[in-house]
C-alpha cells in the first residue's frame, strides 16, 4: 500500500482520539526515521521520550530476538530469571526497595495510587483520606491517573473521577501547605513537568513536599514516566534534587519501545499484599529481557554522562536562538529534556510542521511549547542540525 492508502484504512477502522500528522513511518536507523516514501526526519521527539536508545539498536534487538526464541510469557504465577534480573537492576538505580511491572505509565500511576491508598487505610485514614495533586500535571488517560491530572479540560468529558482529589499550585508550596493535613493519603507530582510545559520542580518546593510528607505520614509520589530513566542525565529527575520519594512512577524509555512501566516503592510504603493488585503481561519475560538490557546499554556506553555533556550544548544552543528570536519567551528543562514557550502570536503548532517538512521531528506540549526529547544518543552535529531546522522554521511562520 501507498501512504495515503494506509491513512485511509488507518482512518476508516481507528477510533480517532489522535490528531495524527499525515505522514507514514516505515523505519528508523540511529536517531533518524524514515517514511514510506523513503524521506528521512532527525528525531527529536523519539517516540514521545520512549526511544531513549534511537531505533534498530543492534544489542536490543539480539537481546530481544534471543528472549523471542525461549520464552516471550508465563504469567505471574511463576518466576522468570529477566524479571529478577531486571527487577534488582532498577530497584538499585532508583534506591527503591521493591517493584511491580506494569504495561504502561498510567498503569504505573494506578499503582501508585492504590498503593498509597492501602497504605493510608493500614494507618487509621480509610474513609478519610484525600489526594493532592498538581495544576498543569498530566498522568495518563485511565480513570485514576486522569484524575489527578491538573487539566479540567482532560476530566470533564468522564466525570465523576475519582474521590477527595485536591489541586495544588506546582511550584507554589504554599498551596500545598494550605490544602495538606493529617488526612492527605499522598502527594503526586511529575519531578519535571511534561505535557504541561516543560516545568522542572524548584528546589524549595520539592524538599518542602517532602517535609511535609514526613509532618503528616503520607506517601510522596514521583512521577517519572517522562522526565525519567536518564533523560535529566541522572538516572532519575529526583535525584538532582537530594531527596528520596516513596513511590515513583517510570515507562517509556523503560523498554525503549518495548511497552512497559513500572512502580517501586520503600519497604516502608510497600503496603500491598497476595491479591492486591495484578497484572497478566506485566513484567513478562520479553519486555524484561529489555529491560536488562537497557540498563546494561545505560551503564556500559556511559550514557548519563553522554546526556549530561549533549544536554549542556542542547541548552547552550537553545539559549543563542532565544537571545536572537523575539518569537521565543521562555527556555525550561534538563539535560534532554527541554522546551521553548513562544510568545503569542507565534504558534508551536506552526512550528512543530513546519520543521516536520524540512525534515525534523519535534512534538508540542501545553503553553504554546515545543518540547525537546530525542533519543538519549544524539550527538552535538544532532544539535546544530536540528537548532538550524528550528530557526528556519520559526522565520517562516513569524
Amino acid at each position: 500500500m501507498n501512504s495515503q492508502e494506509i491513512i485511509s484504512k488507518a482512518d476508516r477502522y481507528y477510533l480517532h482520539t489522535y490528531n495524527r500528522f499525515p505522514i507514514v513511518l516505515d523505519h528508523g536507523e540511529g536517531v533518524y526515521l524514515y517514511d514510506k516514501d523513503g524521506k528521512e526526519y532527525l528525531d527529536f521527539g523519539s517516540g514521545i521520550a520512549v526511544c531513549g536508545l534511537g531505533y534498530s539498536n543492534e544489542r536490543l534487538k539480539n537481546a530481544m530476538k534471543a528472549q523471542i526464541d525461549k520464552l516471550t510469557h508465563t504469567s505471574n504465577l511463576f518466576y522468570h530469571e529477566p524479571g529478577a534480573n531486571a527487577a534488582e537492576k532498577l530497584c538499585k538505580a532508583a534506591g527503591m526497595d521493591r517493584v511491580f511491572f506494569t504495561n504502561s505509565g498510567a498503569e504505573a500511576v494506578e499503582g501508585a495510587l492504590k498503593l498509597a491508598k492501602k497504605y493510608a487505610n493500614k494507618n487509621g485514614k480509610q474513609r478519610f483520606h484525600n489526594i493532592i495533586a498538581m495544576d498543569n500535571s498530566f498522568h495518563g488517560r485511565t480513570l485514576g491517573s486522569v484524575s489527578v491530572t491538573g487539566h479540567e479540560e482532560y476530566r470533564t468529558p468522564f466525570a465523576p473521577m475519582i474521590p477527595k482529589v485536591i489541586f495544588a499550585d506546582y511550584n507554589d508550596l504554599e498551596s500545598v501547605k494550605e490544602i495538606m493535613n493529617e488526612e492527605t493519603a499522598c502527594v503526586i507530582l511529575e519531578t519535571i513537568q511534561g505535557e504541561g510545559g516543560i516545568y522542572p520542580a524548584s528546589p524549595d518546593f520539592i524538599k518542602g513536599i517532602r517535609e511535609l510528607c514526613d509532618k503528616y505520614d503520607a506517601l510522596m509520589i514521583c512521577d517519572e514516566i517522562q522526565c525519567g530513566m536518564g533523560r535529566t542525565g541522572e538516572m532519575f529527575a529526583f535525584q538532582h534534587y537530594g531527596i528520596k520519594p516513596d513511590i515513583v512512577c517510570t515507562a517509556k524509555a523503560l523498554g525503549c519501545g518495548v511497552p512497559v512501566g513500572a512502580f517501586l516503592c520503600t519497604e516502608k510504603a510497600a503496603s500491598m499484599v497476595t491479591g492486591d493488585h495484578g497484572s497478566t503481561y506485566g513484567g513478562n519475560p520479553f519486555v524484561c529481557a529489555a529491560i536488562n538490557e537497557v540498563m546494561d546499554i545505560f551503564e556500559e556506553d556511559r550514557i548519563l554522562e553522554h546526556v549530561k555533556e549533549v544536554g549542556n550544548y542542547l541548552w547552550e544552543q537553545l539559549e543563542d536562538l532565544e537571545a536572537v528570536c523575539h518569537a521565543i519567551s521562555y527556555h525550561r528543562g534538563i539535560g534532554l529534556i527541554q522546551g521553548i514557550q513562544f510568545i503569542p502570536q507565534v504558534s508551536a503548532s506552526a512550528v512543530v510542521k513546519a520543521c516536520m517538512r524540512e525534515g525534523l521531528i519535534l512534538i508540542g506540549a501545553c503553553n504554546n511549547t515545543v518540547r525537546f526529547v530525542p533519543p538519549l544518543v544524539i550527538s552535538k552535529a544532532d544539535v546544530d542540525k536540528a537548532v538550524g531546522i528550528l530557526k528556519k522554521a520559526i522565520e517562516s511562520v513569524s
